[in-house]
């Protein structure tokens, strides 16, 4: 062979490589999104579900001193996250703000009365969850009332789980997808590469000994597409949290690592597992066959 057709067939190889791993970049970046998708909304359902909140409203004849002590006391239940003591001093303060004028002024006294506001664990902001802990807390002699709105809720948790099911969905479609996508990227590289295969066979190889390459070549492309995605994935976490603090709340580091390292397995994983079957395929043909496909 000529020195000229080596520097083509290394120049050809090197293409396929470089347009292999740009394809299967992409597609695997397309399926980051999609899981930094989902797992970011769960962390974001457990972050809404968690303000969600409810007033417990206390009696004027219950001393402070005992009202801290309940504070206290309900702070260390399962179902609170935190328990916020407001006073009615506060409670008018706010309201006064809120409103622009004192109530106190026209009514000659203080209407607003203490109230613990108790926000819950993601666990518990359910209605029927709710409605447990409020028959505990009324078994309190001290307590007047306790107000939650169980329309907004259930109208929570129930936009909550549709959302969750459609990104379900989303994900095992686009996934279908990127298997699709990244079997025909491979499919054409190894297509290109019959021949090679098929004088392999006649010189007596086992197919162990000529699948070897091949797989080798395309784990190093679902590594190396993987490890791009994944940087492209964190660039772009980072920049939304710049832009953006809370959200660091909802993309966590330990959410990034998580989609970081399922990238890059499925990466590795699809890429050899594609090549496997296009290899096996080609070396099930017959040699007429060749031609013609």
């Amino acid at each position: 062979m000529k020195p000229e057709d080596k520097n083509k067939k290394k120049f050809r190889i090197s293409m396929q490589f470089i347009t292999s791993s740009i394809s299967t970049t992409l597609v695997l970046l397309l399926l980051g999104l999609v899981l930094f998708f989902v797992l970011a909304a769960h962390s974001l359902s457990i972050y809404v579900r968690e303000n969600i909140s409810f007033s417990v409203l206390i009696s004027d004849d219950m001393r402070e001193s005992d009202i801290l002590k309940y504070q206290k006391k309900l702070s260390e239940t399962d179902f609170a996250k935190s328990v916020e003591y407001i006073s009615k001093k506060q409670a008018l303060e706010e309201q006064t703000e809120a409103m622009g004028t004192n109530p106190k002024d026209f009514l000659g006294y203080n209407p607003f009365t203490a109230s613990l506001e108790i926000r819950l664990n993601s666990d518990y902001a359910n209605s029927d969850s709710i409605a447990k802990i409020e028959k505990r807390i009324r078994k309190n002699t001290n307590i007047q009332d306790v107000v939650y709105r169980k329309e907004l809720i259930d109208a929570v948790n129930d936009n909550i789980r549709n959302i969750s099911i459609l990104l379900l969905g989303l994900a095992i479609i686009l996934t279908v997808i990127s298997f699709a996508l990244i079997n025909n990227t491979i499919r054409l590289t190894i297509y290109s590469q019959r021949f090679l295969i098929h004088t392999m066979k006649l010189v007596g190889a086992n197919w162990s000994f000529i699948r070897r390459p091949f797989l080798l070549k395309n784990v190093w492309i679902g590594i190396l597409a993987g490890l791009l995605a994944d940087g492209i994935l964190i660039s772009a976490a980072r920049w939304a949290i710049n832009y953006e603090q809370e959200l660091a709340t909802i993309i966590t580091p330990e959410i990034l690592l998580l989609i970081c390292l399922s990238v890059l397995a499925f990466g590795i994983i699809i890429t050899w597992f594609c090549a496997y079957l296009s290899i096996n395929k080609f070396l099930r043909m017959k040699a007429t066959t060749l031609y013609y496909i």
